[in-house]
């Protein structure tokens, strides 16, 4: 058996599904990441801590963001994975420039697809692709998502 560094790609993978959890479970609670990671029997691994911290810390700046990409869209109306999956894919582009902006968008459109509705994909992609073009002008841009 081989172990896998934090920073391998399905080790990201997984670490953002941990972080999608969590979150979501912050967002219908009501709770702080704080008292959510102090309920956990075995802490989340290191990149998991980091993005789940770092959306919560920047909430605001993050949720102002999102907003201003998301057209028709109110953050209260959105269904919560696609909000929290924004908000994660938003903190990597903006704190986490050891990510690139391609990867951010294309791991936060495989959360959407797999757990949000049929149509969240292609929004998370949309949103985040609009995101990525302001504050990382020039990087690359993300594959097409398809559903």
């Amino acid at each position: 058996m081989t172990g896998r560094s934090p920073a391998s790609k399905s080790g990201r993978r997984e670490a953002r599904e941990r972080a999608l959890a969590l979150l979501y479970e912050v967002d219908t609670k009501g709770s702080t990441i704080d008292e959510v990671l102090a309920a956990l029997p075995v802490p989340p691994d290191r990149f998991a801590t980091e993005v789940t911290e770092g959306v919560e810390r920047e909430r605001d700046t993050l949720d102002e963001l999102i907003a201003r990409y998301s057209r028709g869209w109110t953050l209260h109306r959105m269904p919560v994975l696609d909000r929290v999956v924004l908000r994660m894919g938003t903190f990597e582009l903006l704190h986490r420039p050891d990510v690139p902006a391609g990867v951010a968008i294309a791991e936060a459109v495989e959360l959407a697809k797999r757990f949000s509705t049929d149509d969240s994909g292609r929004f998370v992609n949309g949103v985040l692709a609009a995101i990525a073009a302001e504050v990382r002008p020039g990087q690359t841009r993300p594959r097409p998502t398809g559903r």
